[in-house]
């Protein structure tokens, strides 16, 4: 089957959070099973410089926003993704510095409405064959609001490719003004309560939502969570008729085996794995991560817990939570704190005073740096992922790979991969971390104390490791699933 993957960012092309990881990971596991895949994405100014290998290989034109514009697709080869990859190039709306979505002061881009449709437009192009590449879509696999107009225009076309959107974040719906739905000439009969719009405003969330034969979200808790007015963000009711209609899928996220395994990781000093025995290897791991910081570790301070944090410092990862607990934390317990993100100045603020009030015990990078992030998995004792929700989250089964035992919510993915470590659970041998029920402060700090009390049980600590480490999270399973669902009869 031809299925094209289309996205907005991508492992190992460009990354702002877990969707390029599930991008750069699915296609491949899609091939694995027989397929041809290709992988199509903006052509981002930082992608182009990063690889300037990409060839030109096709030209077309699609409408603007009240102009027309050129669309050169570059083609790229690359290891690390398995797949063709196709960088769709229009420098008036993807030829600029950094963030993909944001301007340098941290604001969205002024014409992302246009970008995101331009793109969108492109790909269905390119699905139908109408961009010289010789090669057409059996089936479309979209992602998140950048991409939500493809399925709607491919639901234009007499004999079109199946269509499958994924939500990666509820939160983010991609709302844009009438004047971009007019000035792209949209097709009228979209503007509807039935189509596009959304309270006066056009959402391309809500396009891909339902025009997809097929929308999925990624777990099986956040699946069913979307369905309520807590989560859905004014989608309830929609999710709730694609959930009667049997259109609503969650499909669990996987994880990277090249990449993020401990055994055989290129970007951590020392390798190791349950199977052999080296789970010890943490501990020089966690001597090269205090070396990071200029911080000289001896023996005694090794044996002191870790607490690892990477991810967006935004209030749905509940950094305010950790804000909350961790001075009482670091004064009752001889435990360390390292955290990498970057998000809002606030949260930004708050924990570079934190840092300051502990030196040596809070270690703090404010940016995102992939190495550093692998370092934290094999080094740290403990991961810490207090989100108010979490559609699937990555880190938690990052962590549960190396050995870092994760302390998170209840919610969205987090419920569905993280075993809690109830006495229960560790006599049945099935602990895989900590859970706390409600996304409260107490709660969090309650999950810290028993986690911190099972880490003083060396062979309690070492058998929910044991386990933790033996879970399967691969994207073969993943793949099938969606697999099946392009097989379906719409």
């Amino acid at each position: 089957m031809n299925i094209l993957f289309a996205t907005s960012e991508a492992h190992p092309l460009i990354k702002t959070g877990g969707l390029a990881d599930v991008s750069g990971s699915l296609p491949r596991a899609m091939a694995g099973l027989g397929h041809d895949v290709r992988l199509v994405l903006p052509a981002y100014q930082s992608v182009l410089e990063k690889y300037p290998q990409a060839t030109f290989v096709s030209s077309f034109r699609v409408g603007g926003a009240g102009r027309e514009l050129e669309v050169r697709v570059l083609e790229l080869e690359l290891d690390e993704v398995a797949v063709p990859v196709w960088l769709l190039d229009i420098p008036e709306l993807f030829a600029r510095p950094g963030n993909p979505y944001l301007a340098p002061d941290g604001s969205d881009w002024w014409d992302n409405g246009e970008r995101f449709a331009v793109f969108s437009r492109a790909v269905a192009e390119i699905a139908m064959n109408r961009a010289g590449l010789q090669w057409q879509a059996a089936a479309v696999h979209a992602n998140d609001w950048q991409t939500g107009l493809v399925a709607a225009f491919l639901r234009e076309e007499a004999r079109r490719p199946r269509t499958v959107f994924t939500i990666h974040n509820m939160a983010y719906a991609g709302y844009f003004p009438k004047s971009l739905f007019d000035s792209m000439w949209l097709p009228w009969q979209w503007w509807t309560p039935e189509g596009v719009e959304f309270y006066g405003q056009l959402s391309m969330l809500k396009a891909g939502i339902m025009y997809a034969d097929w929308v999925t979200t990624v777990s099986p808790s956040y699946a069913a969570e979307i369905c309520t007015s807590e989560f859905a963000y004014g989608f309830a009711g929609i999710m709730q008729r694609k959930q009667a209609e049997g259109r609503l899928r969650g499909i669990l996220n996987g994880i990277d085996e090249h990449n993020w395994n401990p055994a055989t990781d290129q970007l951590i000093p020392f390798n190791y794995s349950v199977e052999r025995g080296r789970v010890s290897q943490k501990k020089r791991n966690k001597q090269a991560l205090f070396e990071h910081f200029g911080i000289a570790a001896g023996e005694e301070q090794l044996k002191q817990p870790l607490i690892g944090f990477v991810g967006r410092l935004v209030a749905q990862k509940g950094i305010d939570l950790i804000l909350q607990v961790m001075p009482q934390l670091l004064a009752s317990h001889e435990a360390r704190l390292v955290l990498v993100g970057t998000g809002d100045s606030h949260y930004e603020q708050e924990l570079q005073l934190l840092a300051s009030a502990h030196p040596g015990r809070v270690l703090l990078y404010l940016g995102y740096d992939e190495k550093l992030a692998h370092l934290i998995e094999a080094g740290a004792d403990m991961f810490i992922m207090p989100s108010r929700f979490e559609p699937c989250g990555l880190s938690q089964l990052y962590s549960l790979a190396y050995g870092t035992l994760p302390i998170v919510h209840h919610t969205g993915g987090l419920a569905d991969t993280v075993v809690n470590a109830s006495a229960e659970n560790i006599k049945q041998k099935t602990a895989t971390g900590f859970v706390f029920y409600q996304p409260h402060a107490s709660a969090l700090h309650a999950a810290l104390e028993h986690a911190l009390h099972l880490f003083d049980k060396p062979r309690t600590w070492q058998q929910i490791q044991r386990t933790a480490m033996s879970q399967v999270f691969d994207w073969r399973s993943s793949a099938e699933k969606y697999i099946e669902l392009f097989l379906q009869e719409v």
